[in-house]
Order: C-alpha cells, then structure tokens, then sequence
C-alpha cells in the first residue's frame, strides 16, 4: 500500500516537473534571461544594465515570464525553477 502511494508521489512529481519544462520551454531567449537573473536575485535596476535594456522593457519581459510560467508571486516562480534544478542534480 505505501509503495502504491509513493509511486503516485513520484508520478505527480514527475508530471509537475515536466509542465514546468514546457513553461519554460515556450519563454523567448530574452525571457529566459530574465528569468536567470531574477532567479538569481538580480534587481530589474541591474537586470535592465545588464541586458541593456530600459527597466520598463526589463518589467514587461518579466510580468509576461510570471503569465507563462503561471506563478502568482516571485516566490513561486522561484521554487518552479529551483525544483527543477533539485531534479537535475539528483538525476
């Protein structure tokens, strides 16, 4: 019975993981760039110089990656990106 639950676990882990490979998979090259560095911590202030970019060029590429990667708040998208990285280094 515990080996059945734990099967499911991982099967809807997996199926979690794999949408959010597709989110981002459907970014723009300059979206995931974005992403990398907000990931990372980076202000849109340094992002936008960064990229060199203005910061109002820098929020809309980020307010579009948080609709396409469904994340509600910088935390959750953070935690999608983050659990992904886990996976890739277990794997």
């Amino acid at each position: 019975h515990r080996a059945l639950e734990l099967d499911a676990r991982q099967r809807g882990r997996a199926s979690q993981l794999a949408e959010i490979r597709t989110r981002i998979d459907s970014l723009t090259p300059r979206e995931k760039q974005v992403l990398n560095l907000v990931v990372a911590g980076k202000r849109n202030k340094v992002i936008a110089a960064e990229l060199s970019v203005s910061q109002s060029t820098v929020e809309a590429h980020r307010a579009r990656v948080m609709e396409k990667m469904e994340a509600a708040t910088l935390s959750g998208l953070m935690r999608m990106v983050l659990s992904l990285e886990d996976e890739d280094h277990a794997s």
